[in-house]
């Protein structure tokens, strides 16, 4: 094989080993159901992946190419703070909801696919992000002040 050929392989096997890698990340995550009380008091359920590792969160939804109806992603911290988030390799349009310590919604975003020029700060310290595609919050009547019950879900 010459030097072209060699080079061609070795490009094909790392975007190999990349896609392997992030199937095996977004597998690897725990999923649970979580309930949201929205602003009719109806009980709204959501699947959820959850992202408590810092390598996790870093990644979050980059390069998925779709999302369950009612499926999204919770962001875990150990503390409260203003978190901030953006939309770095994010095909699927989202919306961000900022949850108290309490699961009290504080704010919510809507974020554009792969717009790296806004980022998305929460006004209050949260505990929590839940993405969510866009327009789901809206379609469920879940407002600020809504309840997120994420009991069974997290360990903290």
């Amino acid at each position: 094989m010459n030097s072209k050929t060699n080079l061609h392989l070795t490009f094909i096997t790392g975007i190999l080993i990349l896609s392997v890698a992030a199937c095996l990340s977004a597998a690897g995550l725990k999923t649970c159901e979580i309930f949201i009380f929205n602003s009719k008091q109806v009980k709204i359920k959501a699947v959820i992946e959850i992202a408590e590792s810092r390598n996790d969160q870093v990644r979050g939804l980059m390069f998925r190419k779709e999302l369950g109806e009612n499926s999204g992603m919770l962001f875990v911290y150990n503390y409260d703070s203003n978190l901030n988030f953006w939309m770095k390799n994010t095909f699927i349009p989202l919306t961000v909801a900022y949850i108290d310590k309490n699961g009290i919604i504080k704010d919510m975003y809507d974020m554009k696919p792969l717009d790296t020029s806004v980022t998305y700060t929460s006004k209050y310290p949260v505990r929590y992000a839940l993405e969510m595609n866009m327009g789901w919050f809206q379609k469920n009547n879940i407002t600020i002040g809504s309840k997120v019950y994420l009991d069974g879900c997290i360990s903290k």
